[in-house]
């Protein structure tokens, strides 16, 4: 079985002042700007009032209309429109679409988790997957956007800027990471109870490894392990088939996850669960324990022989 284990990554705080992707890159070229700058003006506006205060002769009020056109009036707007125009050129196309990406990924968002197709180059077919988003590094990627119940908002700050999922349409959203890792990205509108529970985890591979591994995804999951048929037989017995698909390439949209290759998955439950060795059965047991709310029920009914035999079919799907 491949687990996250102990190779697992530990994702440290998402930040956009530490750029993995060009258009991440841009914009924090711009943050440092107005920050560095807004600290330089906070610092002048400090000297010049310190120098008002310790002036001991009181200047005449017709004298002090100069000063207060050129540093109160004069400098701001100066400053101002030169900050706007440094900005607007460049973060410029950074929210356009492209004519011809190098990959395209459809992102969805649900309550409370992300469904993702994957455009696959070598048929023009869809990938399915699920919470685990996996890009190649230095190529261009649109990101499709759209909701299928709430706004919600995609926003993994290290790669680029925030975007809303909006229901009844499509919005664009381009990353090219520059360098291999793991990113968080999470949810960044209020969409329910879960809310907080809605992570996006980005994987950017050299391009080489991803081929490899989109080329892997479009097979469905098979494991050689006897007891994997038991566990099957407990999938479609208990109704997990009615809102989870095994197939890479479904033809129909499922209620819940597409769970092919679930197994080689970092996480489980949109990045709420470590995917380590018990991490499956934790969840049936306790879905609505861990994450209220969530259309998923718990199984904690099942006998001990069903719930092994289906945590044991889940650990099979690599």
């Amino acid at each position: 079985m491949s687990t996250a284990g102990p190779d697992a990554p530990s994702f440290g705080t998402p930040s956009v002042l530490s750029p993995a992707g060009v258009q991440a890159g841009a914009l924090a070229e711009v943050s440092w700007v107005l920050i560095i700058g807004a600290g330089v003006l906070f610092v002048l506006m400090m000297v010049l009032l310190t120098l008002a205060l310790r002036r001991r002769t009181a200047e005449p009020r017709g004298s002090l209309h100069r000063p207060i056109l050129i540093i109160g009036i004069g400098f701001p707007t100066a400053v101002l429109t030169a900050l706007l125009l440094y900005g607007t050129a460049r973060t410029a196309g950074l929210d356009h679409s492209l004519a011809r990406p190098d990959m395209v990924v459809t992102v969805t968002g649900r309550l409370w988790w992300w469904e993702l197709r994957y455009r696959d180059p070598a048929s023009g077919r869809e990938i399915v997957s699920a919470n685990e988003l996996r890009i190649p590094v230095g190529r261009q990627v649109q990101l499709g956007l759209r909701s299928d119940d709430v706004v919600h908002s995609l926003w993994v700050p290290e790669l680029g800027g925030k975007r809303d999922l909006v229901p009844g349409r499509v919005n664009q959203l381009v990353v090219t990471a520059t360098r291999p890792g793991r990113y968080r990205g999470q949810c960044a509108e209020f969409c329910g109870e879960q809310h907080a529970r809605m992570a996006l985890h980005v994987l950017a591979m050299p391009a080489d490894e991803f081929d490899a591994w989109l080329a892997r995804q479009r097979e469905p999951a098979r494991s050689s392990l006897p007891e994997v048929a038991a566990g099957r037989a407990a999938f479609e017995q208990h109704g997990c088939a009615a809102c989870h698909s095994v197939d890479p390439q479904e033809r129909v949209a499922t209620r819940g996850p597409n769970l092919a290759h679930v197994a080689s998955r970092s996480h489980l439950a949109s990045g709420l669960l470590p995917n380590e060795p018990g991490a499956f059965k934790r969840w049936l047991v306790g879905v609505q324990a861990l994450k209220p709310g969530a259309l998923m029920p718990s199984y904690a009914h099942l006998d001990p022989t069903a719930l092994d035999a289906l945590s044991l079919y889940l650990e099979s799907l690599e």
